[in-house]
């Protein structure tokens, strides 16, 4: 089960990642010139939160269940 919250995860910090670049950029005027990197960047930071946020979920939900 924890690979299809990770998966269902990763999906939605792509698409989550992809508007936050948009928004950067029509606040900004104009695109980066390494959008990739920043894209890059944006999405590791939002995994490493959020991956570490799932497997505290699933850690604590499991010492309940003892």
């Amino acid at each position: 089960m924890e690979v299809i919250y990770y998966t269902l995860v990763a999906a939605g910090l792509y698409f989550i990642s992809d508007w936050m670049l948009d928004r950067i950029e029509i606040s900004r005027g104009e695109r980066f010139k390494n959008r990739s990197i920043i894209f890059f960047l944006i999405i590791l930071m939002l995994a490493f939160i959020s991956f570490s946020l799932i497997k505290y979920v699933l850690f604590t939900s499991e010492m309940v269940s003892q």
